[in-house]
């Protein structure tokens, strides 16, 4: 039948996306390295390093699922064709509704996984950090930083991952000041470093009474968390604590209580902060590994040889240094200045619709075609 055939066509595209995923994931060397990452967890003395022996059952279990994936993967294609034979031997078009939508979960599952085979940096399997700073604009600003802060949580939902806020300060009127939320899952940094940069909205201001057009700014920060026990070494001298008393929106994103700590890195001027847990101590633990993960993120980023190279130059979050424009009037535009790609869906971005963004940017990495950002063509 007619129907069947089309649906054994795209099986057959299927087949050979996977016979090109399993080369782009080289399963033989896969199998080969997990197989000697097992004989050495077997080793006497393997737990006496606890940071190795963590960083190799890490890389163990990434590798498995990794393997365990693809073969559901093809699993499933196998066992599509075969509904589709049986639909088609049997002149059954009741079959047709449930093959379509399993070839769609099935296409849509090796387009993440190709994906993720471009993930090929260092920390790009560990979870994310994203502080998010409100820029020039004031209150507008404050507002726009607010909407970045929920469409991020939008996107880490979306994709099945564990979405946790660290800090939130209020904005003065309306939307935040600054706020850091840990994306938990596996490749999160992977795909969320594309987003780090300064994000800049042109719209009609909720908050101008004369109904103007404002142009706000904030800013993203993305770094890996890192464990604290890396060999990154911090002098405790070099670290300023203050205390204060947590807030947060409508008391609904962080316990409300008087134990929030910040932490201040002195030769740097880096500031991190941290209200989420109920005690000071809990909260000057995650700050510490917040701390590190961003000096360690600096370090590759500028690629320094040890964290005391370090400046702590700040870009200004302003004009000119944008990766990406958010236009919802005069007409709805969403642009990336580093790769080009734009989509005029400008309220399903803010709904947490970035997987065409990175994309793009990863495929741009992948390429070395990646652009500075910055321009102003919106």
């Amino acid at each position: 039948m007619l129907q069947y055939e089309e649906q054994r066509h795209r099986v057959a595209e299927l087949e050979k996306e996977l016979a090109g995923l399993k080369d782009s994931l080289g399963l033989p060397r896969l199998r080969e390295e997990v197989e000697m990452l097992e004989h050495k967890t077997a080793e006497p003395g393997f737990w006496d390093n606890m940071e190795e022996a963590q960083r190799i059952t890490r890389r163990m279990a990434n590798l498995k699922d990794r393997d365990e994936r693809y073969l559901r993967l093809a699993a499933r294609a196998e066992d599509a064709a075969a509904l589709i034979d049986m639909g088609d031997e049997a002149e059954d078009l009741s079959l047709l509704d449930e093959v379509k939508a399993e070839l769609e979960a099935i296409e849509t599952e090796v387009a993440a996984m190709k994906l993720s085979t471009l993930l090929t940096g260092e920390y790009d399997s560990h979870n994310a950090i994203l502080t998010f700073h409100a820029g020039s604009g004031g209150t507008e600003a404050q507002d726009w930083a607010e909407m970045l802060f929920r469409m991020y949580n939008r996107w880490g939902e979306r994709h099945g991952f564990k979405v946790t806020t660290l800090d939130y300060l209020d904005g003065d009127e309306a939307g935040l000041k600054s706020a850091s939320i840990l994306v938990e899952g596996e490749n999160a940094y992977g795909y969320l470093k594309s987003e780090a940069g300064v994000h800049r909205l042109v719209r009609v201001s909720p908050f101008d009474a004369a109904g103007r057009r404002h142009t706000s700014f904030s800013s993203l920060e993305v770094m890996p968390e890192i464990e604290e026990d890396t060999s990154v070494e911090i002098n405790p001298d070099d670290i300023k604590m203050e205390v204060y008393r947590a807030s947060g929106a409508g008391g609904q994103k962080v316990n409300k209580t008087s134990s929030a700590v910040r932490l201040i890195h002195i030769p740097t001027g880096i500031v991190v902060s941290c209200q989420v847990e109920r005690s000071q101590y809990q909260n000057r633990d995650v700050a510490m590994k917040m701390l590190i993960s961003k000096l360690v993120e600096i370090k590759e980023r500028e690629h320094l040889e040890k964290i005391s190279d370090i400046k702590g130059e700040q870009k200004e979050i302003t004009w000119g240094s944008q990766i990406r424009s958010y236009v919802f009037m005069p007409y709805t535009m969403v642009k990336d200045h580093r790769t080009g790609y734009e989509t005029s869906s400008v309220n399903a971005v803010m709904d947490g619709d970035l997987d065409g963004f990175i994309n793009a940017y990863l495929t741009a990495l992948s390429q070395n075609a990646l652009g500075a950002g910055g321009e102003d063509d919106l």
